[in-house]
Formats: structure tokens, C-alpha cells, sequence
């Protein structure tokens, strides 16, 4: 590797301090490309400029570092720190990304008189307590609505000052008549009091809810001394509240008390990483980080950069962390273990099935969003081509099928977003022809189709597909005429020989590609439609060539055909067919008269 400025990056490198700190690399422009963190800065440095990098895209970093800087800190753990914030900021080019969660709620207790409790998505550095973030709604819904219940606290956004309570700017609104305030804006509840109810809401979100238990039951056994049975039946609601909360919390040991875990699962971009806050033995937060990796990063690295970062968002105090692998990073009054048996070992592989689920339903995502995105320009290809006005994402195409004119059917299949939908498939019986008229059949099934869409007000298609050429089409046409539906529906007509398409009032044929998407899309439809109308063709004809034979059997009636056609469907499976499974159907005497006339043995 040629280095245009090597001697002079080599220079700086050597005169750094063998001290704990943070290294920024700049490009040619000035722009900082990656920040890094050390334990010793010279050594660190320098292990870029003194050796081959057998990574590409470290290569690439190093060949681009035109300029370096550094600052030294007192500890490995400031230099974490800083690392983090400066990559949040910065975004450097090579340093892994970090997806933005800014989508994610969190709790907010208002820096305020009479603090607010509110969701927000945003953290604003104000003095304001926030708690999170959370990855469910719900879970944040849940917790407002118990507060709420539990100690009314006020949603209003005025200033009550004691100035403006004093001079008595405010009156009582709604939420005080109905009981979801206790009116702080009037002076009906002391600051102190409104506090204490914020503090026990603390440490709810903190998961110290058995404090906030027992506290409770002190203050309701003080009412009950005091008679006081109101107040103690209120305490006891609040009571009830919380115990039901509490119950929904995962407790997974009662032996643990307080402890972070974190967990990594990877693929070739990005690593996922999941964290799991545990207060008192129960699960009280859990949340995934996405990575993209950018260096060929090692899993120890990426646990550390998520480490930093998730414990600032959650302003979280555990002394302990539970973590899969060795980690180099030393944390003040922290200590790291990688349990290897019971319940620490439990929580450990839970988070490494949470991580793991979060990449799984990542690739899934993706799948169906590739997916939809292929339908999407596909359907696009086939209107663009076809010349229609809006995209088809409803299609339907008609088949005709007989055999010599006899048993006439017609079959419909429906595609919606480029994907066939088998419930909305429907074959017809031709009812008014005669003899075999493909035209008049597929006028009489494609008026039928329709008219029915109309009369029960469902969606109608945005392109029919009719299998045939100019004739077929013809007839389809007239049927859309009766129903005034010509030029509201696109139509064409598929020729089988040589794949020509057909439209309305064009002689001319339309010839595509037959390695073009839309021909393959129309050719799906009319081998569908095809399939679909043989397979019911088929079935019919072999139920009325048994039903004719059955007749021919004397002693067997209407009801014992219909019978057997309903069970057995062919004459090659009922033939097949032991006396017993015929017996259990239509009786021992009749079963004797089937199995005589087919002389089969019972």
C-alpha cells in the first residue's frame, strides 16, 4: 500500500501520547472520514501506517486519511464516550452506522410546576426526566393510562406558577368534573403532594413498583387506623391498579436484582443488537439496536459502540452487565460477566432469541418490501405496454372449454397485484347456448361476471384478459356494451398460435417481446384461466358420465345417485372402492346392485 503523505501521517502518529484518548482521521477536503478510540493513542495510531491491512475497506480508510487529530481524555471510558457522541454527530464515512430510533416514544416527566406525563419522540436536554425509549405503543398507553387512573395527574399545558394559582388566572375545566384531575391550576392539590405522586410515578418506570406497593399500603393501613375509609378504599384502587401491573411484568429470577443484558446477532452488514433492562428479577425494557457495519468490525467492537450508546438512552445505573463475549472496555464501577449456567445464563440466551427474532423479521420485511416492489414495477411494465390508463392491479381472464359442444363451461381467474387470488376464482355452467358457440359463450359468462360485480357494488377489474382472438374478443365486447361498461374496463384478446394481442376496434395485433414481463403476466392468466376451466370441465363431465350409468341401474334412484356422485366423483373411483366404504354411503341392498352391474367382487 503507497501512501502519498505516509512519512508525515507516520510522524504524527509517533509523537502521540501513550495515553487514553480519541483519534479523528480527515480526508483531502477536511472532512472527518473516522473517529476512533484508544487505550494508548500512539499504539493505536500508529498500527494503521506500520502494517499491511488485510481488510479492503480499511485499505480504502487508510489511503484516504489526509490529515489526523486527537484528544486526550483521563479515562478509557471518557474516550468511549466521547467516541460515541462524536460518531452521532459526525457520521463518518468509516465508522459504523448507527440507525437512527428517533421513531421510538419515550416517557417524559416535564420539567415544570406540576410536572406533565406525556409520550414524546423527541429528547429534548431541558431538565426533563425521560424514560425509554420503548418499542411498543401500547406499552406506553398502558403505563399513561394506569397513571391516569392511578394518580390524576393534569394534561393541560398551562403555566401555573404560584404567581399565576396566587392571583387566580385559571378555573376548573372538564377533566376536574369528571374526575381525571385534581385542579393544581386552582390550588385544590398542594405542590408537595402532586410531587409525591411524580415521585412514586419515578419509580414505577424505574421498576422499583414494590416500593411504590408497600408505601401505598403504609398510607392505607394509616386511614384504616384512622377511620378514614374513603381514603383507605381510594389507596386500595391504586393498590389493585399497580398489583395488576406488576403481575404483567417477566419475572425470571427472583434471585437476580438489578442487571443490563446485552447480546449480538449478525450478518454480513449489519449486527443487531438487543438489550434487556432487569429490575428486581423481572424484565422491565427490552430493545434492539440495528448496525451497519462498515470495517469488517468484530462482534466485541459493535457490543461495545451499542453499550455506550443504549446506556445513555436509557439513563441506566446497573452495576453489572451480562454480555456473550470478552469485552476490551473497562466501564467505572461496572463489572462485565458472561455467565455460564442458571438463571444469568437463562437471561443471556433470552436476549441472544430476542436479537436473533429482530434479524429474522428485519429479512422478512425486506422479502415482502423487495417483493411488493417487483409487483409494483411489473404491473407498471404491463401498462405501460398494454397503453392503459392505470395501473392493472386487478386483472381477470376468461377461458372457454367443451368437448364436441357437449358440457360447455367457462372459467374466470382473478390476479391481484401481479399474485393470482384462488378465492375469487369462479367457473360458470353456459346456460342459454346451444350446440358449440365459443362467441356466445363468452358473451353470455362475461355479461353474467359483471352484472353480478354491479348489482353487489364490488370492484370491478382494471384490465380482462379474454383467451382468443378477434371473435372472443368481439362477444366480450358486446357483453360490456349491455352492461354500459365499454371504455370504462380495458379489454384484449390473447390468440394462442402466435401470442398476438388484440384491442378493441384494432384490426392491427399487438406483438411483444416473449421475454418481456408483460407477456408472461398475460400468458399466466390465460394458462391459469385455462387449468382452472379443464380441471372443472373434466370433473363435470366424469360426474354426468357416471350419473348415466348410474341411471341405467335398476333399483338405484335420483337420491342414491346424487349420493354417490357427491362421495365418489368417478366411475374409476367408486369402482375402486371396497363393498363396505359403498355400504356405509347408500346401504348393503344397494351397494349389491352397484357392485353386480360393475361385477365387482365385495
Amino acid at each position: 500500500m503507497i501512501l502519498k503523505n505516509a512519512e508525515h501521517l507516520r510522524s504524527i502518529a509517533s509523537i502521540l501520547p501513550d495515553q487514553p484518548g480519541i483519534y479523528q482521521y480527515f480526508d483531502s477536503t477536511g472532512k472527518i472520514i473516522y473517529v476512533g478510540k484508544a487505550k494508548n493513542l500512539k499504539k493505536r495510531v500508529s498500527s494503521y501506517f506500520n502494517k499491511t491491512q488485510q481488510n479492503r475497506k480499511t485499505e480504502l480508510l487508510v489511503r484516504n486519511i489526509a490529515e489526523i487529530r486527537h484528544m486526550v481524555v483521563e479515562t478509557e471510558q471518557d474516550a468511549l464516550l466521547l467516541e460515541n457522541n462524536l460518531i452521532k454527530k459526525y457520521q463518518p464515512r468509516y465508522n459504523i452506522r448507527l440507525k437512527d430510533d428517533k421513531t421510538y416514544p419515550w416517557l417524559v416527566i416535564r420539567n415544570e410546576p406540576f410536572p406533565r406525563v406525556f409520550q414524546t419522540r423527541t429528547v429534548v436536554r431541558d431538565g426533563s426526566t425521560y424514560f425509554g425509549p420503548y418499542t411498543s405503543i401500547l406499552t406506553v398507553r398502558m403505563l399513561l393510562d394506569l397513571f391516569r387512573k392511578l394518580f390524576k395527574l393534569r394534561n393541560c399545558k398551562l403555566n401555573l406558577s404560584d404567581e399565576n394559582i396566587r392571583q387566580k388566572k385559571f378555573k376548573v375545566c372538564l377533566e376536574y368534573h369528571i374526575g381525571n384531575c385534581l385542579a393544581p391550576c386552582v390550588g385544590k392539590i398542594e405542590s408537595d403532594s402532586y410531587l409525591k405522586n411524580i415521585d412514586q410515578i419515578k419509580e414505577i418506570l424505574k421498576g422499583n413498583i414494590a416500593g411504590v406497593i408497600k408505601y401505598l399500603k403504609d398510607i392505607m393501613r394509616q386511614f384504616s387506623i384512622e377511620m378514614k375509609f374513603e381514603e383507605a378504599a381510594l389507596i386500595k384502587e391504586k393498590l389493585d391498579l399497580l398489583e395488576m401491573f406488576q403481575s404483567r411484568s417477566t419475572v425470571v429470577s427472583n434471585s437476580i436484582s438489578d442487571v443490563d443484558v446485552f447480546t449480538i446477532d449478525q450478518d454480513e452488514s449489519f449486527a443487531y443488537i438487543n438489550y434487556l433492562k432487569i429490575i428486581r428479577g423481572a424484565i422491565m425494557q427490552t430493545y434492539t439496536i440495528e448496525i451497519r457495519k462498515v470495517l469488517d468490525e468484530s462482534s466485541a467492537e459493535l457490543l461495545e459502540f451499542a453499550i455506550v450508546d443504549i446506556r445513555q438512552k436509557i439513563f441506566s445505573n446497573a452495576k453489572e452487565i451480562l454480555v456473550p463475549t470478552k469485552l476490551d472496555m473497562v466501564l467505572e464501577g461496572i463489572k462485565f460477566r458472561i455467565p455460564k449456567q442458571g438463571d444469568k445464563k437463562k437471561l443471556l440466551e433470552l436476549s441472544e432469541r430476542n436479537a436473533k427474532y429482530f434479524r429474522m423479521e428485519k429479512m422478512k420485511h425486506q422479502m415482502v418490501s423487495n417483493s411488493e416492489q417487483t409487483e409494483i414495477r411489473v404491473l407498471e411494465t404491463v401498462q405501460k405496454d398494454l397503453r392503459l390508463k392505470v395501473r392493472p392491479v386487478h386483472i381477470e381472464c376468461f377461458d372457454n372449454s367443451n368437448l364436441q359442444g357437449t358440457t360447455p363451461v367457462s372459467s374466470c381467474v382473478v390476479f391481484r397485484n401481479g399474485r393470482s387470488s384462488r378465492k375469487d376464482y369462479r367457473h360458470f355452467n353456459v346456460k342459454t347456448v346451444v350446440g358449440p358457440d365459443d362467441f356466445a359463450s363468452m358473451e353470455e359468462v362475461v355479461y353474467r361476471r359483471y352484472r353480478r360485480l354491479i348489482e353487489e357494488e364490488k370492484s370491478l377489474p382494471q384490465l380482462i384478459v379474454i383467451d382468443g382472438g378477434k371473435g372472443q374478443l368481439s362477444a366480450a365486447l358486446d357483453a360490456l356494451d349491455k352492461l354500459n361498461l365499454r371504455g370504462k374496463i380495458s379489454i384484449i384478446g390473447i390468440a394462442k398460435k402466435l401470442e398476438e394481442i388484440y384491442f378493441p376496434d384494432d384490426s392491427v395485433p399487438l406483438y411483444l417481446d416473449k421475454n418481456s414481463e408483460t407477456i408472461k403476466v398475460i400468458q399466466q392468466l390465460r394458462d391459469e384461466a385455462h387449468r382452472f376451466g379443464i380441471t372443472f370441465h373434466r370433473n363435470k363431465r366424469s360426474g354426468e358420465f357416471l350419473k348415466s350409468e348410474l341411471e341405467n341401474i335398476s333399483g338405484i334412484g335420483g337420491k342414491t345417485i346424487t349420493l354417490v356422485l357427491k362421495r365418489f366423483k368417478s366411475v374409476e373411483n367408486l369402482k375402486n372402492q371396497s363393498f363396505s366404504m359403498v355400504a356405509n354411503e347408500i346401504g348393503d341392498s344397494k351397494a349389491r346392485l352397484i357392485f353386480d352391474f360393475y361385477k365387482l367382487s365385495s
